[in-house]
Order: structure tokens, then C-alpha cells, then sequence
């Protein structure tokens, strides 16, 4: 083998033109139509063929361009006010400070995913997490958050897909080039990439640190493809969710603890990490271990300190989706991390499993970041609700309405989204206050402003240029397939520019439904056929590789699409990503989504679509519960949940739904249309879906809520328990494992009630309780009356919560009293419960110390 030794070729560009590779390497471009339409300029040919990659699109321009680009007075003058646009952007006064958040000035946020989607040009990404995390850092970018991204650089990405000749979906695997992306390889002071490195069982694995700029904050990727590490090891980072366990418990290292570790090698300041989805978890016992090495800390003190600097997302709500790892599987990988950690192996696995005791549990990297964040939330309020209901066992005898997981609804960053035509529109009849605060509801009610006319014809042209972009990408597949000259003139005609278009674009999951349209093959073929009120649908999305049953999905739509009776009237385009998403949320007419209710945890998809004045089509699931009203789009059913038992049921009647709706309420809607050609119907739902959707469902208000409901607190949190060398977070470690001790020597020995038969609405009473609190002091509990409704089985639901007073004692058995009144109608209820107490207590709610009556 020969010895081969890599050069790095970068483009050859004059200083005149110098400020197109600054350009380039900032992915604030990507939401910038200035920016983008610079890059046109240039060969708007070549733009596309190198899937809007600058880096790369700027190293193949000729000699001969450049010098005629040089001498564009018009194209120079277009580099200077881009470039001053960016210059300003990256200085300018934000929200963050301007609000006189500035003044934290040691808050600072690392931010930990597995993917990020943030443009077709990187492609590191799967599906909604990714591009959901992307859309995170643009928005921690626009409001000006202290914000950094941590994830992996993976060389092959996701995949590629493509159909063979029967529909069945291949997956190809393309190698990035990095040295031809915006990413900058991180070096030290002599010009070295810096360089880190985790113990595995079988050799140290090393990483480079790659930076992508993305606005103002920088997201650092890890790299292992490095000569010095084992062909294994290089892997590492060749493909997202690829391999086996053992790939993915590599990763997660990776990824958690080589993550903390590259942030320390940059001298990157971080306050609080907050974990995207459980695959970083294991960044808290880095943390951990630092604190312990560093300051000398107990485990339990270290684990109060970093837990309070902790936040966690979880997006699957579903238990299956969250990883689960064999006790066989975790322990050669941290056996040696038990020790430096204070802990035995049964006490490390314990913070993996649901139940600690349970030796037989897997470990689990949800159980493991729910232990050690101090906030956690759900990605939609009923994400929240089911998600508390999924971990209610981590916290026994805590009611379900109570287990500590909030909610904070997703959103989309509505600039990377929106079409251009959507863009001059908003800037034209909204104000250019949308952009920089896109939360602010009156500015969204401006869009009645805009004239029925140019939103109905500037939406016509989008379906125009998705239908002109579904035919040229359906003519490359059956070119790929080696189709007929008969399929190929076919595909250069498929769809109507003029007709209702359903658009159906996510994974390809099977609790998704992608074919729950074609239930009734002959109900759908008159709706799509009808000459007078035709309709069509284009579907697009993955399967994961090992889903067959998601490419069963597709390969029967595939299947269905080649009848006489559907074709040309429904299609599927291979390989989606970003630059598909864009196409289709910003030309389709409708978006379709008929999930499972509720295994959608939020999707952001239909966000995208009611930004460009898409209407929506849903089942009431994920944000579309929230979002839905009777005149903004339209909902299959009434929020109705099945049991597993009974899914070919709920197919067929939600099924029934959809074609009622598409029926009696959608196409006819679409096609009442006046003498001009336009539906005021169809319009005025367009508006209230922009004007009702726009404002609350973006990520600018989702960071938002991050920065008052998770950021900030967790900041003042941690402050106070590491003040003073960690003074606090001992403490407080040293009085639970003392409580946790004394716990079961609580009890409540008496109850009395002051009130006479039964009581009036509104009526108050008082109860009395004593309490047995032996050498537990009375300020360290909270005893309370859960008061409210109950069920036929005698159990409370919707309680409230009164704060029980403390009065007279006989030695070590303690006088409460509270008042209570009857406020529903109909049977109530109420129980004594005990809870532990302190100042620097954030949940009320530890393991195992929660006393009910």
C-alpha cells in the first residue's frame, strides 16, 4: 500500500472577493435571501448541483468568473451590503441584553444533540430532532443567548435513499468531505488540531474538534476518523444511529463525556448543559467526576451541583425509542469510572434504571438524565402528560400530575422556513418587526392587511415551482432506475400546478400512518379524480434501515401510485431532507399528518407549512392539539385514543374521518372560488393559520421559555449551591442522605375535621393532623392537603395543594392544621401527605421520601 499524504486545496479567490469565504463559513446565510441570492448570482447552475454547499461551490468557480465578478459593479456592490448585514448582525444588540438579561454575565448554555439539522449542505442530521435542534441554535443566535452547541460529525451522515424497481427503499451511504464544508478544524497555538480523548475497554479513542458557525454561536462537532485511532474507532463518527449497541454506547460516550471534555480543551465557559434527548447523558458523570477531582466533592454534593446545572429534553414517548442498555454491555465501559465516581457498581447502575433495586432492568439513558436534571420537560404539553405517566414509576407515590417532567412546545425558526415570496410579503404588510420578534402577536395580526390577491396568487406560483421540482426530481429517479422513455415524458407531466395539493413528508414510522389515506382505495380515487375539484398528494420520508415494516409503507404506495386510476396523482420523492422539506411545506396546499394520538411527541413540520399559509390536516396530537382552532385548519377526529388492540379499528374510522373532512369540508372549500378565480374561504383560514400559528410556534418563543423556565433558574440554582466552595450542595447532600435515613419513622397518627354534614360549594373547614416527626425537625418537612375530586375508584384527581400550618406539639408529635373548601360540585375528597423541605430543594420530590395518610 502506498503511503498517500492529504493536502487541503481551498479557493483561489482575490481580496476583493475575500468576503464571500467569510460568508460562507457563518450558516447565518441560510436564513438570509440576501445571502443566498448572492451565491446565485454566480452560477445558479452550479449552486444547485453542489446542494448549496458555498465552500465547495466557491472552489470550482473559474478564473474567468472571478475575474468578471470582479469588474460586476452590481455584484460587488451586493458582496458589500451582505457582508455589512452579517457584520451587523454578529454586533448587534439583542434581546438578550437589551432585556437586561446581559447582566448574568456568567450564565452560559452548552447544548448537547445527537444530530443537528441545520442546512442540506451539512448533513449530519435524520429527521425532526436534528432539524429541531438546528432551529434551536438559530434562535439562541437571534435572541443572543451565551449559547454553544456539542454533537458529532459524522462522515457519512444518515443516509442516502433511494427505490429500486420494486419500491423496496436502499440505503447508500455518501462520505462527507469536510475539508469541503463551512466547518473550520479547531487548532492550538501551534497550529495543531486541538485534540481529545476518552478511555474505552479497548484503547483510547482520540477526536478532533470541528466548528460550525452558525450566526453567533459556534457548534462543535467531534471527529474520530483520525490516522492514530483503529479502523473501529474511526467509525465512530462515519454514521448517525448506525452499528450496533456496543456503536451506540460508544457514541453516547463520545458524544457525552468527550463533549465535556473537547469544551474544557477550547477553554468554552459553560454554566448549564442541557441535554437534547438522552443521548448525551452521560455528560453528567463527567461533570461529576470533575467536581470530585477538582474540589474534592462527595458523589452525592457532586451530583447536587451538577444536577442543578442540568436540563433535559425528551422527545420519545414511546418506551421502546429510548435507549436501553444490558448491565453486560455498560459495565466494561465504566467499570473503572465507578471508582472515580465514589460509587459501587449496583449504585452506578441504579441511576439507569427506573427502579434502582432492580437488578434485572437494563439501564436506561433516559432514567439516567431524569436523575440528573434538575429540570425536564416534554416537547408539547401533551407530550408532557404522557411523559409523566411513562416515568411515574421513577418517583413512587408521587401522583402523575405531579412527577417533575414540564412541557415546552417546539417550534420552527420561521426564516429558514418561509418562502421568499411569504418573506416580501411579510416585510411588505407586516413590518420588518417580524423578523426580530417574531413572538409578538399583533405584528402576526397584520397579515389581514395582506390583499386577498397577491397571497392567493403568490401561493399559486410556490405550487407552480413544487410541481416543476417533483417532476425534474421523479424524471432523475426513473432515470436512476434505468425507466422507459415512455415513464420519463410521463414524469416531465405528472400533477396539476392548478390543483389541490396534499403534502405527507416525515419518517416513515409506522405509528405515522403514511397509508392511512389509502384505506378506502376507491372512496380516495374519487375525491383525487374528480374532474371538477381534482386533488393530489406527494408523500416523501425515510424508513429507518432496520424498519421494515416503514418500508412496507412505502413500497405500497409506490405500488398504488403506478395504477391507471393514481397515477399522476400520487407521488413519491426519494431522499428527503431540508431542500425537499423547503419545496414541499412551501408549495403544498394542505399538510397531512394522521398519527397515533399520542405517539406524536410535538413535530414541527406543519409548523413549517402554516408559516407560508399551508393549512394543516392533523389528528390532535403533538402541537397540533395546542394549535388547532375551528377556522385555522382542520382536525380528524376529537383527540380520541385507542387501545393497541384496537388499531385496525382506529384506522378505519379515523380513515372515514379524513375522507369526510377531504369531502365535505377541504376541496369544496378550496374550489368555491369567485369570478377572479380566488376562494375568500380558503384565504381567510389561510390568515387565521398564519395569524394564530406564526406567533407561538416558533423557536424565538420556545428558547424563550428555555431561557425563564429552565436556563435561568437552573443558572441561580447552581450559583447558590457551588458558592462558597460547593458549601450548599454539601449541605444539601449531607441532610437528604440524613432525611432519606430518618424517613420511615414519619407518620401521621390523627385526623380530624371541623364541619358539620355535608358542605356547601364554596364552604371552608378546617383540618387538623398530628404528625409523628420523631428526630426529623418540623421545618424540614411540608405537610400538606391534597383536596379535589374523585374517581370511581376512590382515587384523587385534578387535587389541589393547601400548605398545612404547624402549631402546638407533645414532644415529637407535631399539631397541623389547614382549611379547605368544598369548590366541585358532587363527591370530593382530600389526603394527608408528608414532603421533605429546604431552602435548596428545587423538586419537592426525592426517591423514596413522600409519606401519604
Amino acid at each position: 500500500m502506498k503511503t498517500v499524504r492529504t493536502f487541503t486545496v481551498v479557493p483561489a479567490l482575490p481580496k476583493e472577493l475575500k468576503a464571500l469565504e467569510k460568508i460562507a463559513c457563518n450558516l447565518w446565510w441560510t436564513w438570509n435571501p440576501e445571502a443566498v441570492e448572492l451565491f446565485r448570482r454566480i452560477d445558479r447552475k452550479q449552486w444547485t448541483a453542489f446542494n448549496h454547499n458555498p465552500v465547495r461551490f466557491l472552489g470550482q468557480i473559474s478564473q474567468e468568473r472571478i475575474a468578471e465578478l470582479k469588474s460586476n459593479e452590481s455584484f460587488m456592490n451586493h458582496l458589500d451590503r451582505v457582508e455589512k448585514e452579517l457584520d451587523d448582525y454578529m454586533a448587534a444588540e439583542t434581546w438578550y441584553h437589551s432585556s437586561c438579561h446581559g447582566e448574568a454575565c456568567d450564565l452560559s448554555i452548552a447544548y448537547f444533540s445527537a444530530e443537528f439539522g441545520i442546512h442540506e449542505c451539512v448533513p449530519i442530521y435524520s429527521g425532526g430532532l436534528g432539524i429541531l435542534a438546528g432551529d434551536h441554535l438559530k434562535s439562541a443566535s437571534e435572541i443572543g443567548l451565551p449559547f454553544t452547541g456539542v454533537g458529532l460529525l459524522y462522515k457519512q451522515g444518515y443516509f442516502n435513499q433511494y427505490l429500486n424497481a420494486d419500491g423496496w427503499q436502499q440505503e447508500e451511504f455518501r462520505d462527507n468531505d469536510l475539508f469541503a464544508m463551512p466547518l473550520m478544524l479547531e487548532k492550538d497555538a501551534n497550529d495543531n488540531p486541538v485534540e481529545i480523548n476518552v478511555d474505552l475497554p479497548d484503547g483510547k479513542l482520540y477526536a478532533h474538534i470541528w466548528r460550525l458557525q452558525v450566526g453567533r454561536v459556534p457548534l462543535y462537532l467531534l471527529d474520530t476518523n483520525l490516522q492514530k485511532n483503529p479502523p473501529h474507532f474511526r467509525k465512530l463518527t462515519a454514521q448517525l444511529y448506525g452499528g450496533d449497541t456496543d456503536m451506540r454506547i460508544r457514541q453516547e460516550i463520545l458524544l457525552g463525556i468527550g463533549g465535556i471534555r473537547a469544551l474544557r480543551a477550547l477553554n468554552i465557559s459553560f454554566t448549564i448543559c442541557h441535554m437534547n434527548e438522552g443521548h448525551s447523558a452521560f455528560l453528567a458523570l463527567e461533570r461529576i467526576r470533575i467536581h470530585r477531582e477538582e474540589h474534592s466533592l462527595s458523589f452525592a454534593a457532586a451530583r447536587e451541583a451538577v444536577r442543578s446545572a442540568t436540563v433535559f429534553t425528551t422527545h420519545t414517548p414511546v418506551p421502546a425509542g429510548n435507549d436501553r442498555f444490558p448491565e453486560e454491555h455498560i459495565t466494561p465501559y465504566f467499570k473503572d469510572f465507578y471508582q472515580q465516581l465514589g460509587l459501587t457498581h449496583d449504585e452506578f447502575m441504579g441511576l439507569g434504571r427506573e427502579n434502582p433495586d432492580d437488578k434485572k432492568e437494563y439501564f436506561c439513558m433516559t432514567v439516567l438524565a431524569l436523575n440528573c436534571a434538575n429540570y425536564s420537560n416534554g416537547v408539547s404539553k401533551l407530550h408532557g402528560e404522557v411523559s409523566r405517566a411513562m416515568w411515574k414509576n421513577m418517583w413512587p407515590g408521587v401522583p402523575v400530575n405531579e412527577v417533575p417532567i414540564q412541557s415546552i412546545t417546539n417550534g420552527i425558526h420561521t426564516r429558514s422556513w418561509i418562502s421568499d415570496e411569504m418573506k416580501m410579503l411579510f416585510d411588505r404588510y407586516l413590518g420588518p418587526r417580524w423578523i426580530n420578534n417574531p413572538v409578538d402577536q399583533e405584528i402576526w395580526e397584520r397579515v389581514y392587511n395582506i390583499p386577498d390577491y397577491e397571497l392567493w396568487r403568490g401561493h399559486e406560483r410556490l405550487r407552480e415551482r413544487l410541481v416543476n421540482f417533483v417532476r425534474s426530481r421523479l424524471k432523475k429517479q426513473l432515470l436512476r432506475r434505468g425507466a422507459s422513455a415512455d415513464e420519463l415524458a410521463t414524469a416531465e407531466q405528472v400533477l396539476d400546478p392548478d390543483a389541490l395539493t396534499i403534502g405527507f413528508a416525515r419518517r416513515f414510522a409506522t405509528y405515522k400512518r403514511a397509508t392511512l389515506i389509502f384505506e378506502d382505495l376507491d372512496r380516495l380515487t374519487a375525491i383525487l379524480n374528480n374532474k371538477n375539484m381534482p386533488v393530489q398528494i406527494i408523500f416523501a420520508g425515510k424508513a429507518h434501515p432496520k424498519d421494515a415494516k416503514g418500508k412496507e409503507f412505502i413500497k405500497k404506495i409506490i405500488h398504488l401510485s403506478r395504477r391507471p386510476e393514481l397515477r399522476n396523482k400520487v407521488v413519491f420523492l426519494e431522499d428527503y431532507d431540508i431542500r425537499v422539506a423547503r419545496y414541499l411545506v412551501q408549495g403544498v396546499d394542505v399538510w397531512l399528518n394522521n398519527p397515533r394520538r399520542p405517539l406524536e411527541a410535538s413535530g414541527t413540520s406543519g409548523m413549517k407549512a402554516a408559516a407560508n399559509g399551508c393549512l394543516n390536516l392533523s389528528v390532535l396530537d403533538g402541537w397540533w392539539c395546542e394549535a388547532y382552532g375551528a377556522d385555522n385548519g382542520w382536525a380528524i377526529g376529537g383527540g380520541e385514543e385507542y387501545a393497541e388492540a384496537d388499531a385496525e379499528t382506529q384506522d378505519l374510522v379515523e380513515s372515514r374521518m379524513l375522507y369526510d373532512l377531504l369531502e365535505r369540508e377541504v376541496v369544496p372549500s378550496f374550489y368555491r372560488k369567485g369570478p377572479d378565480g380566488i376562494s375568500r374561504e380558503w384565504l381567510k383560514m389561510m390568515k387565521n393559520s398564519i395569524a394564530t400559528i406564526g406567533p407561538v410556534f416558533n423557536t424565538n418563543r420556545m428558547v424563550r421559555d428555555y431561557y425563564y423556565e429552565a436556563y435561568q433558574p437552573s443558572f441561580e440554582f447552581m450559583v447558590r449551591l457551588t458558592h462558597n466552595s460547593f458549601e450548599r450542595a454539601n449541605t444539601l447532600a449531607q441532610w437528604k442522605e440524613r432525611l432519606k435515613g430518618l424517613w420511615h419513622t414519619i407518620s401521621v397518627t390523627t385526623v380530624k375535621e371541623e364541619r358539620h354534614g355535608v358542605v356547601m360549594l364554596g364552604e371552608k373547614f378546617m383540618i387538623k393532623a398530628k404528625v409523628q416527626l420523631k428526630t426529623v425537625k418540623p421545618e424540614e418537612v411540608s405537610v400538606q392537603i391534597c383536596s379535589g375530586c374523585i374517581d370511581r375508584d376512590g382515587n384523587l384527581i385534578d387535587f389541589d395543594v393547601t400548605e398545612m400550618e404547624c402549631g402546638k406539639n407533645e414532644g415529637t408529635v407535631y399539631e397541623y392544621h389547614g382549611e379547605i373548601s368544598g369548590m366541585h360540585g358532587g363527591q370530593n375528597g382530600y389526603a394527608i401527605r408528608v414532603l421533605p423541605k429546604h431552602d435548596d430543594l428545587m423538586c419537592p420530590f426525592e426517591r423514596g421520601m413522600i409519606y401519604w395518610e
